[in-house]
């Protein structure tokens, strides 16, 4: 037995080792979905019960755990909209050491409301930004205090259907659609394909910017999505860099002056998928070096005293320390990073951009559920 378990596992065997490992996590996957099938025809059928507000309720989430950029096309939507109408986001507050609702103001910080809502909250100072994990509560604690409020954003409430959306956008990797995708722990899908059927609008983000029309073509005949609901596809668009410590920085720094320089950088993430940005810069520098850290992972002294030494040992005679957005949001008010590092590290702004010209159709059709179910005040 005590063979059998060494030549199951070595390293020489590593591909019966995963295949023994899928026989274990395949029947779990079952369950699990079957569970998630189970929960949802009760809401269907309305043994669970969903509650709408008379307010319009735009949700943006996903099917699979993580890295679909949800918060790149709330932000998205936010930007189109917060001129017209009075806004508010919601979401759990993902990694929070804090619980029930939460309204961000001056003093708060990615602890108390999470890394995307605080993000958040520093890039639209006029929209309000709220979490909790009980989105029914937290919506109604959100109308109780901003009366006013004409429209609300559920970040990453696809699975929550406890509250009623009225306009719901689901998100989905160019290169890993949900179609192509199975359940949680065998793969990383939180409920069914099929739920895809509840959602109004489906944009397959992270697309190549010059994808082909055949391409498209292709990957809607994958999705299958439904007569009445819109597929649209975006791509990711990369600001000029701004500096994470403006108080500390004393030079601008732009992707002109890295490709004039070929400037050294060092970009640290911990986000899913850095890799693409990785391949951006390398466009504009040869001199690029990474680390990698998980999602929404908390940096301690270690991880600093690492990036410090990384940093160091970076053969240029300029060069920076580039971070994610997510991550500035983790770093700016973290104690232990390190001030001679303040100067010279920036961020990397995206922005997300539908492709075909139909940024304004896409914006066009929230803007008419928006006008179409806004309440009389």
């Amino acid at each position: 037995m005590y063979l059998c378990f060494l030549f199951l596992f070595s390293g020489d065997h590593f591909f019966l080792r995963k295949n023994y490992i899928h026989i274990i996590l395949y029947p779990i996957s079952l369950i699990y979905g079957l569970v998630t099938a189970f929960r949802n025809w009760l809401f269907d059928i309305e043994l669970l019960k969903s509650t709408g507000f008379n307010i319009p309720t735009i949700t943006v989430g996903n099917l699979s755990v993580g890295g679909a950029g949800k918060t790149p096309h709330t932000e998205f939507i936010l930007s189109a909209l917060q001129e017209e109408y009075k806004m508010a986001v919601l979401s759990r507050g993902y990694k929070r050491n804090t619980k029930g609702f939460r309204l961000a103001n001056e003093k708060s910080d990615n602890r108390i409301i999470g890394d995307e809502s605080f993000q958040i909250f520093q890039k639209f100072p006029a929209v309000t930004v709220a979490v909790d994990e009980k989105r029914v509560h937290g919506v109604q604690k959100l109308l109780e205090l901003v009366p006013d409020l004409q429209v609300i954003v559920l970040d990453d409430a696809f699975q929550h259907r406890r509250i009623r959306s009225g306009f719901s956008i689901l998100v989905t990797d160019f290169s890993n659609l949900y179609c192509n995708d199975r359940m949680l722990p065998y793969g990383r899908l939180r409920e069914w394909k099929s739920s895809s059927k509840r959602a109004n609008c489906i944009i397959v983000s992270k697309c190549p910017t010059d994808l082909k029309p055949i391409a498209m073509r292709l990957v809607e005949t994958e999705l299958k999505p439904e007569t009445n609901q819109s597929l649209f596809f975006s791509s990711y668009v990369y600001d000029e860099l701004i500096p994470v410590f403006p108080q500390s920085n004393h030079q601008s720094w732009t992707y002109s002056k890295l490709k004039e320089s070929n400037s050294g950088v060092l970009l640290v993430a911990g986000i899913v998928s850095p890799q693409p940005i990785m391949d951006y810069l390398k466009k504009f520098t040869d001199n690029t070096e990474s680390l990698f850290f998980p999602d929404h992972h908390a940096f301690n002294l270690k991880d600093f005293n690492l990036i410090s030494k990384k940093f160091d040992s970076l053969a240029a005679l300029e060069k920076i320390l580039l971070v994610t957005e997510k991550d500035a949001a983790r770093l700016i008010l973290n104690p232990l990073f390190p001030e001679s590092l303040k100067p010279l590290t920036f961020a990397l702004p995206i922005k997300v951009k539908i492709l075909n010209n139909q940024d304004d159709s896409f914006i066009q059709k929230i803007k008419n559920y928006v006008a179409e179910n806004s309440r009389n005040r």
